[in-house]
Parts: structure tokens; C-alpha cells; sequence
């Protein structure tokens, strides 16, 4: 029974894949670069597949790759403003070099997740261009006109990109909204036909043979249907916050109806085979069972970006990893990440050696992990003035360390010039410390963080508790340390975390245990381990068989 039971549960999840693939972001602009342009691009990707996983462990190992926006754009919000969803923008390639990177990727059992952007298109767009030429064309409700005050636009709501939500359109006296640049105006949700629409563009991409989608900005879909003004945020602090919290956006945004859209975007994905839909959405946890709840076909799952926020505490971490896990019915499978486009990279914000903890957090909590490109190497973003700042965030709201251009500097691939992105001007400079901090030398240094990435990655491959098994919270006696167990019927494992700068002393119940890996690479596999009293070195992680 047992046997049948295992053989049962090693189909379901290659039936399943996304509950045993570790996901890789890939922003295509700053990739790999093959026409000197500068620019990142497909064939660039397509060249790199190997470095992602050749099926050896000297590759990275990945499973799937998201990318970020590649649709037809003029690049206002670099590929966030569409206009065309079925094109792929000449600056990466044409839908020919699209479906060879399916292809290839596919043969090395990678899968291959879009960036769906449904909140907004560009202003270029065909629709908007229909839309706006007059108040009785038949694409005028595929958007969102109001009319305004005198001199003054319909309501106080505000664009995340600073400044008011609507922009003034001299064509027709009206204004459109846009929840983020005026360059990308805000589709009409509650309009049947838009949705019809934006699920066909879902339906084109699924028979071209993509694995999924992420769905961008979901929480901005669907406003007050009677445009009442957001109240004002009692914590609002002037002169440091972001301009945008100054108001609560209850009227703005995070209505009902987004959850049966989402529901419609995972009944379509589920008559697909084997699709996967995870949405972006900064959510508390109450509001991130009610996005799992919307898709009770199980395709669905809102990213869970709560750990970047998290204070670096190991209390705090075992509090949050806890509750989380609590909230989840047996069906619902989470996902943890640390690092994105949009946010400060982890070696930025906690330092390389707390980035060597992330690394074994995320690859032995359960669940799906997010690995942003460059993360696996300790890339730590670019120092960038705001003259040369190209981001439009920034841009617009200077002086707030807003932007997102630190985050999305070229990948290093060697120590040669441009670390190896481009042999042309790259889009973004690279790191001054790219000669140190490249794939070429870490792969040939046995402890840097792209090894242990690697030996992590394998790993958990290999280890039945790590892939499926359950989280067992623990007590470690010592509120610097986080412990877990992940348990599965062939194996338990032992997570021991020191999120602390000093040494720091546990002790298990648990006499001896097999010693499997830690953060340091600097223990023989298999080595006996007193656990009676275990010794952590500052931002040590260790990983026991028990």
C-alpha cells in the first residue's frame, strides 16, 4: 500500500508541476543581449537555457521561467504599456524565435509562464485609439471616461506613479484613468466585452503552448462602480512616504468582482491541460485565502511577497511561515518570494551572507520558490543618479528612493566587458562589482552562492520531505534561530536557521543526525552531527537528515 501510495504521489505531481518547480524571473531587457543593441532578448534567453538546467547538476536546475512582459510595447513602463498582446515586440524578437524558446526550453523540461498585464494597455493600443476618438464610438466603454470638474479631474484618485489617476483628453473634453503612467490607460472590467477579449488573448498565448501566465496589478481591476473620492490614511507621513499612501485606496481599486475574474482566467486555464495562473497582489493573509478560494480548480495561487517586508528576525519569520501555513487547506499550495523587478535585491537589503540563509529558506520551506535572476549570484543592484535614471517611478516621484532601475541591471555572466550582457552600450550599467560577482567565477569557486544554489536546487530535486512533504513548525529554545522540519512518509528533514550576526548554540532532543548540507559548503554529506549541542556560526543555515 505504501508503494502504491508513493508511485501515486511522484504522478501527481509531475501532473502538477508547479507544486515541484522552482521559479526563475527572467526580465528579458537585461538577460542576455545577442544583437548589440544592448537590450536583452529571446535568442539571448535561448542561449542561456543550458545555464538553467542541461538536466546535470552543474546547472542551476530550474524548473520554469516567468518573464516579464515581451508583448509589443513602446516601452513608456519598458513592456507594461501593451500595445499589441499577440505581437512580440521587435526589441526581443518576432513569435518564430517566441515559439523556438518554447521548444527549446520545453526539451530541457522547462516551463514557460507569461506576464499577463490585464489591468491597463497602452494608450497605442488599437482599442484606446478607437476609444478616444469620440463618446459614441463602440470601444468607448472598453475604457474608463469621466468627466471632470471645472479644471479639475472626477475624483481625488491618485496614480501609483504619482500625481492624479486621470488624464484630460482634449478630443473629446473627458478624462481617461490610468493607475499607473498616463501612457497606460485602465481597461474597463466591468465590461463584458472587454473581458471576453482579454480571455481570448489568454486562449491565443495557450494554444501557442505557453505553461501559464502572472497576472499583473489584479487588485487594480475592478473600481467603485459610482467613483466615490478615497478617504484619506490617518498615518500618512508627508515628505517621506510615497505620495501615493496618502489616501486609502478602497474605492480605487480591490472591488468584489476582481475574484470572479480571476475565477474566469483559472476556468479557462483549466481547460487547458496542466496550466498554471499566479497572480500579483500584496495581500495580508485573510485576503490571500480569499484569492486562493476564487479558483477551487486548484490552478491559481496569489504571490506571496510578505517575507521582503518581514523584519529580519527569526521570530518574526517563524511567525509569519507559521500563520501562513495554517491558513492553507490541503489543496492550496504557497509560494515564497524574496526578490522581484520591483523590489531592492536581497543582497541589498540583508547583505551576501544573510542572502546565503534566503537561499536554504526558500529551497526547503514547501511550496513553490521564486528566484529572480541575478539573486542566485548575490547581485546587489546598480547605483544609478537621477539623471541617468531611466525608470519612470523615479521619475515622477524623485527623491523617495522609488526607482527600479538598481534591481534590473544586466545579468553577469563573466568578467569580460558588460559581464558579458552585451558587446554593445548595455540599457542599464552593470555592477562595479561584476569581475567578482559573475557566473563564469562563481561557478568555479565550491562555496559561492550560485553553488549553493545549485546543491540546494538538486537536492530538493532528490528529496521526497523537501518536494511534498509537510511543515512541522518547531521551538528551537533560542528566539535568534528558526527551526523546521519538513516530514514526508520516506524521510524527515531538519531546517536550523541562524538569523543572527553572532554564534549562537540549540540543542534537539534529537542525539545524532546525518549532516546534509549547510550555507557554507564546508561539511562533508553524511558526517554525524551531535545535536545535543549544535554550534551556529553567524548567518548559518544547516540542513539535517533526522
Amino acid at each position: 500500500m505504501q508503494i502504491k501510495d508513493s508511485l501515486q504521489k511522484k504522478h501527481n505531481l509531475k501532473k502538477n508541476w508547479s507544486r515541484q518547480a522552482v521559479l526563475y524571473q527572467i526580465y528579458p531587457r537585461s538577460f542576455k543581449d545577442t544583437n548589440k543593441d544592448g537590450i536583452g532578448d529571446l535568442l539571448g534567453i535561448i542561449n542561456k537555457l543550458d545555464y538553467l538546467n542541461d538536466g546535470t547538476k552543474n546547472s542551476l536546475g530550474i524548473e520554469a521561467i516567468w518573464l516579464s512582459p515581451i508583448y509589443q510595447s513602446p516601452q513608456a513602463d519598458f513592456g507594461y504599456d501593451i500595445s499589441d498582446y499577440r505581437v512580440i515586440d521587435p526589441i526581443f524578437g518576432d513569435l518564430k524565435i517566441f515559439k523556438k524558446l518554447l521548444d527549446e526550453a520545453h526539451s530541457r523540461g522547462i516551463k514557460i509562464i507569461m506576464d499577463f498585464v490585464p489591468n491597463h494597455t497602452s494608450v497605442e493600443h488599437k482599442w484606446f485609439k478607437e476609444s478616444r476618438l469620440s463618446k459614441n464610438n463602440p470601444k468607448r466603454d472598453w475604457y474608463i471616461w469621466r468627466d471632470g470638474g471645472k479644471d479639475k479631474p472626477p475624483n481625488n484618485w491618485l496614480s501609483v506613479f504619482g500625481g492624479s489617476a486621470w488624464e484630460f483628453d482634449k478630443t473629446t473634453g473627458q478624462y481617461y484613468m490610468h493607475s499607473f503612467l498616463k501612457q497606460q490607460a485602465d481597461l474597463n472590467w466591468r465590461n463584458e466585452k472587454v473581458r471576453t477579449a482579454m480571455l481570448g488573448v489568454l486562449d491565443f498565448w495557450l494554444d501557442f503552448g505557453v505553461d501559464g501566465f502572472r497576472t499583473d496589478a489584479v487588485y487594480h481591476l475592478i473600481k467603485d462602480k459610482d467613483f466615490k473620492d478615497d478617504p484619506k490614511n490617518p498615518n500618512y507621513a508627508p515628505g517621506s512616504d510615497d505620495p501615493y499612501d496618502q489616501f486609502l485606496h478602497v474605492n480605487s481599486q480591490d472591488h468584489e468582482p476582481t475574484l470572479d475574474n480571476i475565477k474566469a482566467f483559472c476556468n479557462l486555464l483549466g481547460a487547458h491541460h496542466n496550466k498554471f495562473l499566479v497572480s500579483e497582489a500584496y495581500l495580508d493573509l485573510p485576503e490571500m485565502q480569499k484569492m486562493y478560494q476564487a479558483c477551487e480548480n486548484n490552478l491559481h495561487a496569489p504571490f506571496n511577497f510578505n517575507l521582503i517586508t518581514t523584519p529580519w528576525m527569526a521570530t518574526e519569520y517563524k511567525k509569519f511561515i507559521d500563520e501562513f501555513e495554517k491558513s492553507l487547506s490541503p489543496s492550496q499550495w504557497p509560494n515564497y518570494v524574496m526578490g522581484n523587478h520591483d523590489r531592492p535585491r536581497i543582497a541589498h537589503r540583508l547583505g551576501r551572507q544573510r542572502a546565503r540563509i534566503v537561499a536554504m529558506l526558500l529551497m526547503t520551506l514547501r511550496g513553490m520558490p521564486l528566484i529572480y535572476y541575478g539573486d542566485e549570484l548575490g547581485m546587489e543592484g546598480i547605483d544609478i543618479s537621477m539623471d541617468d535614471c531611466l525608470d519612470p517611478f523615479a521619475r515622477n516621484v524623485p527623491g523617495l528612493g522609488l526607482g527600479r532601475d538598481p534591481e534590473r541591471s544586466p545579468m553577469q555572466w563573466d568578467d569580460t566587458k558588460n559581464a558579458g550582457f552585451t558587446t554593445g552600450k548595455p540599457w542599464l550599467p552593470v555592477e562595479k562589482e561584476f569581475k567578482k560577482t559573475n557566473v563564469k567565477v562563481e561557478s568555479s569557486d565550491k562555496k559561492s552562492l550560485l553553488n549553493l544554489y545549485k546543491t540546494l536546487i538538486h537536492f530538493r530535486k532528490s528529496s521526497p520531505a523537501l518536494l511534498a512533504g509537510k511543515y512541522v513548525p518547531l521551538d528551537s529554545g533560542n528566539n535568534q534561530v528558526y527551526v523546521f522540519k519538513r516530514e514526508s512518509r520516506e524521510e524527515k528533514m531538519l531546517v536550523v536557521l541562524n538569523f543572527s550576526d553572532k554564534l549562537q548554540l540549540v540543542s534537539f532532543k534529537i542525539p545524532i543526525a546525518k549532516f546534509v548540507l549547510n550555507t557554507g559548503l564546508d561539511i562533508k554529506e553524511g558526517t554525524k552531527i551531535n545535536l545535543k549541542e549544535l554550534t551556529l556560526k553567524p548567518n548559518e543555515g544547516h540542513l539535517f537528515a533526522v
